[in-house]
């Protein structure tokens, strides 16, 4: 028998497949978190608007190695409206696999009775537009516009692997929103950690600040123009905080709606030097058993008592040895540094 030497096309589409296999193999990279600033319309909502930016800076250089961008507070004259550069980034970021993606957008919203939109310097942005823009996206996504008139956005973004969170209910809640504020104060608060695991996720973060909007109204004794949504289970509905009693959905906004919130709570923006520090892999494991006991608490009355602890003692357990492990790494380091600098 005559074995056939393969062809040198052939040996270029092994080689293309092992570098494609290899590559979607690798570690993702670390977040990249894109912050747009819309126009202000005067000095004080442009000032406010800055200073939300700047707490989203400042809450990105604690995320471990993320990237910080910014539109819509450079300087000087441009060939590019901030719609183009918006445009331009997210191609860039579509072509990266990430651990996520981050697009905070602060600014006013409008809303005509079909279109929502961010108001930008030029012209401005809508939710379709943003929607095409970001379908290609490989890394998982989050969302958050805190603009008013902003609920439209989680009708056109949500979809599988995103998670989105608008400032306001629907369109027609279009004065302005404070729920920016309050969000960008909660992403590096450890007040806003609600399961005191020395953690702020996505999720608490949405949590305290919609409390935190509510009580400016009750407050003000004024009605509440502002009601914020999340959705992570990409049935383009979202949740309103109310649902959550601490960090679980309690109920839904349809019947046979899916419950949101658990992405978002494992989507972490801010630890304190107390957490225990976990590699991308073990975060990525912790996530996969998180998934797991969240998928059996929703089935607990239909298992019972006793079949249900039976199914999460070991998921417990896989959890706490995931922490033992994450816990001994971080010691040895320490220990290895303390060891070096001794040496020196």
């Amino acid at each position: 028998m005559i074995r056939r030497i393969p062809s040198l096309a052939c040996l270029i589409a092994v080689l293309m497949f092992v570098r494609v296999a290899r590559s979607d193999d690798a570690p993702p990279a670390p977040s990249q978190v894109l912050v747009v600033v819309g126009a202000g319309g005067s000095e004080e909502y442009q000032t406010a608007f800055a200073t939300w930016a700047d707490r989203w800076k400042s809450a990105a250089g604690l995320l471990d190695g993320a990237s910080y961008h910014e539109i819509g507070r450079e300087e000087g004259q441009s060939d590019s409206s901030d719609k183009d550069r918006l445009n331009e980034r997210l191609a860039e970021l579509s072509d990266l696999k990430a651990e996520a993606v981050w697009v905070v957008l602060i600014g006013h919203g409008t809303f005509d009775g079909k279109s929502a939109k961010l108001n930008l310097r030029g012209p401005d942005v809508s939710a379709e537009e943003l929607s095409g823009w970001i379908e290609p996206m490989r890394s998982p996504l989050i969302v958050v516009n805190c603009a008013s008139a902003s609920g439209p956005f989680i009708n056109r973004l949500s979809a599988a692997g995103r998670t989105i969170v608008t400032a306001t209910k629907s369109g027609q809640e279009q004065n302005y929103a404070r729920f920016g504020d309050y969000l960008s104060q909660a992403i590096s608060d450890i007040a806003a950690d609600l399961d005191h695991d020395d953690e702020v996720s996505l999720l608490e973060a949405f949590l305290s600040a919609s409390d935190q909007v509510a009580k400016f109204y009750e407050s003000e004794n004024r009605i509440a123009t502002e009601h914020a949504l999340i959705d992570d289970s990409g049935d383009r509905l979202g949740t309103p905080a109310t649902m959550f009693q601490g960090t679980s959905a309690v109920a839904v906004p349809q019947p046979k709606a899916a419950r949101d919130g658990g992405v978002a709570a494992r989507r972490v923006i801010f630890q304190s030097p107390q957490a225990v520090v976990m590699s991308p892999a073990q975060r990525e494991s912790r996530a996969a058993i998180e998934t797991e006991i969240d998928r059996l608490k929703l089935r607990k009355s239909e298992l019972g008592t006793d079949p249900y602890f039976a199914q999460l003692e070991p998921l417990m357990l896989q959890l706490a040895e995931l922490y033992a492990a994450a816990e001994a790494e971080t010691s040895g380091d320490s220990q290895g540094d303390r060891s070096g600098t001794d040496k020196r």
